[in-house]
């Protein structure tokens, strides 16, 4: 079972679990249509709406509000899930990894400096064997944060169901194991 820490400290993040003041910084990056549709939700259409998703979707032990440390405000997500909340994973040793941060912070390496993070933590405190994740077709950006934290394709799979978009989207899924996060850069 997941034991969280309160916070994942790395360069220039904080990596703190969510709180109900962090509704109106959430609606600002999720509302924006070119963040969530592509991973799969919808954008948010109210502060009151991302209220509700800090409050249920976002409450798991291992969700993290992505903050930069200069401000802890915060700027994206990044989480693990267990069990029954994942779609990939089903051993007990293995998670599923999912994350997402607001257009003004693309492109600055700070989702791969999280997913570096949540990795050593997944791997060194709760004790893993691999952790899964997933993008859909289009999401490059994902696919490249990806490839470089380490993780390997595995399959492809057409009509994959997309829920809360109400459609069937093309789904990558790749995974990194224990084994391949400890061996040595080459």
């Amino acid at each position: 079972m997941p034991i969280s820490q309160a916070t994942i400290e790395t360069n220039r993040l904080l990596l703190r679990h969510w709180e109900d003041a962090d509704a109106e910084s959430l609606y600002e990056y999720a509302k924006d249509p070119a963040v969530g549709p592509i991973a799969g939700w919808p954008a948010h259409r109210s502060i009151d709406e991302s209220l509700e998703i800090i409050r249920t979707v976002f409450d798991d032990p291992e969700t993290y509000a992505v903050c930069l440390k200069r401000d802890n405000v915060a700027i994206g997500a990044i989480g693990l899930k267990f069990g029954d909340n994942a779609d990939l994973a089903d051993a007990d040793d293995e998670a599923e990894l999912g994350y997402w941060i607001g257009k003004p912070f693309w492109g600055q390496g700070l989702i791969p400096e999280a997913v570096n993070a949540i990795l050593a933590h997944a791997f060194e405190n709760l004790g893993l064997a691999r952790v899964w994740a997933g993008y859909y077709e289009g999401n490059d950006r994902s696919r490249r944060v990806q490839e470089k934290c380490g993780f390997h394709h595995l399959w492809t799979s057409e009509g994959v169901d997309v829920p809360l978009m109400s459609e069937k989207r093309t789904g990558h899924v790749s995974c990194i194991t224990r084994e391949e996060w400890d061996a040595p850069a080459s």
